[in-house]
């Protein structure tokens, strides 16, 4: 009888530790499940942001796609014809975006599509590398402040578009409030100022005389 007790408390105290341990263990597993469940959480969380971000820099460059070719359309055709239309191809490769400029003509019953440098020489390259720049100037983020510097803008476009130019930059400067200083050797841009110097040389010595 005595053994009999003895065992029975030996196995009582067996069963009161494998107990206790047992709650340990189902303690240390609702823990664990409880970080998995703030870990799965998170992981969503994060990959939630993460599509967010990749559709906000999509967006911002759609955007910036629309706003750029609208502006740079707009000014091939009031310098030009309507018949222009500048277009930006976008390319994702390896999360690197790259960009390819196209300019579309209506010929006919056709639309002939070509690259800007191979389009009508050289003054629609200049009239579409002005516009870009006014593009990105006014695109940039943070905003740039202060004027808009050019040097000869219109040197390859012929003197019948020169003067459409000068209206469009006395448009643009009007409009967006932002000052255009110009160096150039055509008159008629020149004239278009309100505050003009001709620059001359006189043995070496620059002089700047108000027109």
């Amino acid at each position: 009888m005595d053994y009999i007790e003895k065992s029975l408390e030996e196995m009582k105290k067996v069963f009161y530790s494998e107990n206790a341990k047992k709650k340990v263990l189902e303690d240390r597993k609702s823990n664990l499940e409880n970080k998995l469940e703030e870990i799965s959480t998170d992981i969503d969380t994060l990959e939630k942001v993460q599509i967010l971000f990749q559709k906000t820099s999509e967006y911002a460059r759609e955007q910036g796609r629309v706003a750029i070719s609208n502006m740079t359309t707009s000014m091939l055709n009031f310098i030009f014809d309507d018949k222009y239309k500048f277009e930006i191809e976008l390319d994702l490769k390896r999360n690197v975006a790259s960009a390819e400029f196209f300019v579309t003509e209506e010929y006919e019953d056709r639309i002939l599509k070509t690259r800007p440098q191979e389009s009508r020489g050289g003054g629609i390259v200049d009239v579409i590398g002005l516009a870009l720049r006014l593009s990105f100037l006014e695109q940039a983020s943070p905003k740039i402040e202060g004027p808009l510097i050019l040097d000869e803008p219109a040197k390859h476009v012929s003197s019948e578009y020169t003067d459409l130019i000068g209206e469009f930059l006395v448009k643009y400067s009007a409009s967006r409030d932002r000052q255009i200083i110009m160096i150039t050797h055509n008159d008629h841009l020149a004239n278009l100022s309100e505050n003009g110097y001709r620059i001359s040389n006189e043995d070496g010595t620059s002089i700047a005389d108000r027109i």
